[in-house]
């Protein structure tokens, strides 16, 4: 690690992803993201990388699909509407079992929406909007340093699953300074290896045919598709078991439990403290993977004292899904958000708990 330097979120993303080997950014501009590509557009290439600004998120998707099928590390980022576009490349490199690295600063609000933080693209992220059956990891860090870390281990959790990997921040996130511990470079593969690394790459050399590698997600006969797809959701199976990532804070003897991620979950400590100064002690629960989400720290909850689970988000309303999922009738689970790239403050959540407190 090097010494903390002082860095806007966008710019340290861009940092952490080359540092962690991606060699390859095909992307478009949109806030609140659009320092990245700027980024990308003079950094890259003096680590040896290609940059490619794309004709939209559609044509971004689709060129970092064939990089990477080549070998190539990638790594791809927008913005919600953006991030809309490209779902269906999204579904072709989980089908084709090909990993990129996606990242999203998210903003609020349906259709075009409004610029300002949001994280009511939950359910896009950990449900996906492209078609058939797939699932992709999703990490949601809470502050710059956490983001930058994740990002740097992001190839080769990717490389890993053969599959794509979403990091999912906030505007605010994006547009913020913090000091942070740049890591340090990550050996990448030379040309000549990746096929000894990537054995699956599409390489384009040699003279056996029987040696030639096809990355593809067509199949016309559905026993072979339905083999593939239960080979998917079983390479899945292993990796809610190794991703899970969460924060458990204050649960035993608490009141009541808090459930938040990313900003929101930054500012719930402030609540936190709010309530502890009134006699009231609350727990937090942060997810640092959405998918797969932490069922198992709801089972640290106590049950002799808690009151409620609280959901609060930056949305109507999206994890309180996978909040009830988890809490499964074992405690009353309510909400507190806001919307429309509203953020609350400290002491408002703290107003609400206690509404909900007081039944």
């Amino acid at each position: 690690m090097s010494e903390k330097v002082l860095m806007k979120g966008n710019e340290a993303f861009a940092e952490a992803a080359v540092r962690g080997g991606s060699r390859f950014y095909f992307g478009y501009p949109i806030t609140p993201q659009s320092e990245i590509p700027e980024y990308m557009a003079r950094n890259l290439a003096k680590a040896g990388g290609t940059f490619v600004q794309a004709e939209s998120e559609v044509a971004a998707i689709n060129m970092a699909y064939g990089a990477a099928a080549s070998g190539g590390s990638v790594f791809v980022s927008s913005s919600s509407p953006g991030i809309a576009l490209m779902q269906e490349g999204m579904s072709f490199l989980c089908s084709a079992e090909v990993p990129v690295v996606l990242l999203n600063v998210s903003r609020c609000g349906p259709g075009v929406g409004g610029i300002q933080p949001g994280q009511a693209d939950y359910f896009q992220v950990t449900r996906g909007g492209g078609n058939g059956d797939y699932r992709i990891p999703v990490f949601a860090p809470a502050n710059l340093q956490e983001a930058v870390d994740i990002l740097y281990e992001a190839p080769s959790l990717a490389d890993r699953w053969q599959n794509p990997v979403m990091v999912l921040v906030d505007g605010m996130m994006g547009q913020m300074m913090e000091p942070i511990k740049l890591p340090e470079w990550k050996e990448v593969v030379a040309r000549e290896d990746i096929r000894s690394y990537k054995p699956w790459a599409i390489t384009g050399y040699g003279t056996d045919d029987s040696k030639r590698n096809v990355v593809k997600s067509l199949r016309m006969q559905p026993e072979d598709l339905e083999v593939h797809v239960e080979k998917l959701f079983a390479k899945y199976a292993e990796a809610e078991k190794e991703l899970c990532r969460y924060e458990a804070e204050n649960l035993e003897g608490a009141d009541i439990v808090f459930v938040a991620f990313g900003t929101m979950a930054r500012l719930i400590k402030e609540a936190m403290e709010l309530l502890a100064e009134k006699g009231i002690k609350a727990g937090l629960i942060r997810p640092i993977s959405l998918w797969p989400f932490p069922d198992e720290a709801f089972d640290l909850i106590d049950k002799t004292t808690t009151k409620a689970v609280v959901s609060c988000e930056l949305s109507m309303g999206q994890m309180i899904e996978d909040v009830k999922k988890a809490v499964a009738g074992r405690f009353p689970v309510k909400l507190i958000h806001r919307t429309g790239g509203i953020v609350p403050n400290s002491l408002e959540m703290c107003e609400k708990a206690l509404k909900i407190l007081e039944g």
